[in-house]
């Protein structure tokens, strides 16, 4: 009886602040900085666009390594990367199509 009566009490407390304090919460406003990169033309671009671009800008892929060795196993490793480590959302079948985008533009 006395978790429950400390339970209501809590929760009526939590409640109390919400509305003293959560009434006058404004919605946050920023500004974007301008891009400084695009995706340049390739195939596969919509695919690129599609499934990169909600999570980062072109930027962030240009910053990438250069050079022979970073090629199709790196791009593979990397979109996979995304998918595992950070919870991409991103289809099998596109998975191919972004590797030979970023393996030709890159």
């Amino acid at each position: 009886m006395k978790t429950r009566l400390l339970f209501v009490l809590l929760l009526a407390i939590v409640l109390a602040l919400i509305l003293k304090y959560g009434a006058n919460a404004a919605p946050i406003a920023y500004t974007l900085p301008p891009e400084t990169a695009a995706f340049p033309p390739g195939p596969n671009l919509e695919t690129v666009m599609n499934n990169c671009t909600g999570c980062h800008s072109a930027d962030y892929i240009f910053i990438q390594p250069t050079g022979a060795k970073f090629k199709e196993d790196f791009w593979r490793a990397e979109v996979n990367k995304m998918i595992k480590v950070y919870g991409a959302p991103i289809a099998d079948a596109d998975i191919p199509k972004i590797v030979e985008y970023l393996t030709a533009t890159h």
